[in-house]
């Protein structure tokens, strides 16, 4: 008996015109990935059982947190290679549809997204941008900062002026965190094509007992990738009680589509 397959998306990208580059290129099934293409763009796919990949076992299997990993790393891999080669669009992880021809009515469809999304990438990587505080430095640094504009009153007057400083910096810690935040994720998509916050990771599911106050994602110019960087390592000293951590270059998951925001 034949095995029911479905198609799997890990990309899109220009045409490729010759498909033959693909090489050996395997995706989540171990699959060969190939090309689906319509017109000007051109879809990476790959043949995946449906008694694996289809909806049903799909929600189940992605319930298992060994299974995602292997699976999201197959996928990556796969995208990974689609962007060294040149502008490429990711997919999220499984888009799954049942043939070749809903692939190109899809193509067809949001013909004009992939365009924009394409556009948008080239020549263009993803970075991440992670912030985390300090309480205690945080703390320090604000109430230093605050003290210091009552600095030439007399020794008694600058003590109580500390102390308040100090008991007002606790007080708003969480406030001061965000705000810096703010500054530094401003700051950072002044150096970036577009930039995105997401949500702050759950310490549970990230197994770190880190403070985080700010995760940015930044589409940034290939040739100002080092600049980028510089950027990061002055918002990092400039902010005392903030740790930042940048992660990358990777695939630019975050902007399918997203469109140029301003600073």
């Amino acid at each position: 008996m034949t095995e029911d397959l479905g198609v799997w998306l890990y990309a899109v990208t220009p045409s490729l015109g010759d498909a033959a580059d693909l090489g050996e290129l395997t995706g989540v099934a171990g699959e060969p990935v190939r090309a689906v293409a319509s017109d000007d763009l051109t879809a990476l796919v790959g043949s995946v059982p449906l008694e694996v990949f289809g909806e049903q076992p799909l929600r189940k299997h992605l319930e298992d947190l060994d299974w995602l990993e292997g699976t999201a790393r197959a996928h990556d891999a796969v995208v990974s290679a689609a962007v060294r080669r040149g502008p490429a669009v990711p997919l999220r992880l499984a888009t799954v549809f049942l043939d070749d021809d809903r692939v190109r009515d899809l193509l067809d469809e949001r013909r004009a997204d992939f365009t924009a999304a394409l556009a948008l990438v080239s020549g263009r990587t993803e970075w991440g941008v992670k912030a985390y505080g300090d309480r205690a430095a945080l703390t320090a640094a604000v109430a230093e900062a605050r003290a210091s504009e009552d600095s030439g009153k007399g020794t008694g007057a600058a003590y109580l002026a500390r102390r308040r400083a100090q008991l007002s910096a606790q007080e708003t810690v969480e406030r001061d965190a965000a705000q810096r935040a703010d500054e530094i994720h401003t700051r950072l998509v002044r150096h970036a094509a577009a930039g995105r916050r997401q949500a702050l990771t759950d310490p549970t599911l990230s197994g770190r007992r880190d403070w985080m106050v700010l995760n940015g994602t930044y589409l940034v110019d290939d040739d100002r990738a080092d600049d980028f960087a510089a950027t990061v390592d002055a918002l990092g000293d400039e902010f005392p009680g903030i740790r930042l951590e940048l992660t990358g270059p990777w695939p630019p998951y975050s902007f399918a589509g997203v469109e140029r925001e301003s600073a």
